[in-house]
């Protein structure tokens, strides 16, 4: 039997950027990220929100709206963001996908256009499903909004939803075209919420670097206190360690049975 057998290499280049007030008129963050591969024409982008978040921070739609406005030259929102609910909840059907690319055939988005999904991991992992199967991919760029998905989900290459009474059954490996967490939306979680990114820190700590986790033992205190300067320097490592893991472990994809990340994630 004749075979014709090829080495197929493909790389990407993951990018994690840290930021205050992404969408202040005076940031041009997200304006330079999307302008990373411009043609001439306005760079089109649609938005999705979360909407706890949009209800915790009643300005941010507006703030969107205006961010792309003051950049109408080379950005393009080609409608008000969507505001959809996160939380698991959002993962549990392919309704909310479906809704996405409804958007994106209305609005004529293409591979040289950007879905950006701003919210928690469970509204990143199903907005990042239908952007990586709409067109066969669409360029994605995530904007976390709470410290357990600036400091790991958001920073990984992975998305889905449910289905079949299973976590996660719907999915792909697809890495965002670019990652952007910004501290000054962690403002309005809830102490739970913003301890629960403490714990994958820890985690990824123990597994990884005795240094980083002696460091976290040492800004205990402020930790549980939400110093700035400390949340920040955990999600800053942690999301680190986490990219140098999908960058160096020599499979991002999870081809094989190693998955040292998800240590504790079953268990309870």
């Amino acid at each position: 039997m004749a075979c014709i057998e090829r080495t197929i290499q493909v790389s990407y280049r993951h990018r994690v950027y840290f930021t205050h007030g992404v969408f202040s008129a005076q940031n041009d963050l997200l304006k330079q990220v999307l302008a990373l591969d411009r043609s001439n024409a306005a760079t089109k982008a649609l938005v999705v929100v979360d909407e706890s978040l949009a209800e915790a921070q009643p300005h941010l739609v507006r703030d969107i709206e205006n961010y792309f406005e003051g950049h109408a030259g080379e950005l393009k929102l080609v409608c008000s963001p969507m505001v959809l609910e996160g939380g698991e909840r959002t993962k549990n059907s392919y309704f909310h996908v479906s809704e996405i690319q409804s958007h994106v055939e209305k609005h004529h988005i293409d591979r040289h256009s950007y879905i950006i999904a701003v919210g928690g991991g469970a509204l990143l992992d199903m907005v990042g499903l239908a952007a990586a199967t709409a067109h066969r991919g669409v360029r994605h760029v995530r904007i976390p909004t709470t410290t357990l998905s600036q400091d790991d989900s958001g920073v990984g290459v992975k998305n889905g939803i449910n289905a079949f009474g299973k976590k996660n059954f719907i999915g792909t490996f697809a890495p965002p075209f670019a990652v952007i967490n910004d501290f000054d939306l962690l403002s309005s979680l809830p102490p739970r919420d913003k301890r629960a990114g403490y714990v994958e820190a820890v985690k990824v700590a123990l597994i990884r670097d005795s240094a980083f986790f002696n460091e976290i033992e040492r800004a205990a205190e402020k930790l549980a206190a939400f110093d700035p300067a400390a949340m920040q320097q955990l999600i800053f490592r942690s999301a680190e360690l986490h990219m140098n893991h999908i960058a160096n472990s020599g499979d991002p994809f999870e081809s094989g049975s190693a998955r040292p990340l998800d240590f504790g994630h079953w268990a309870a």
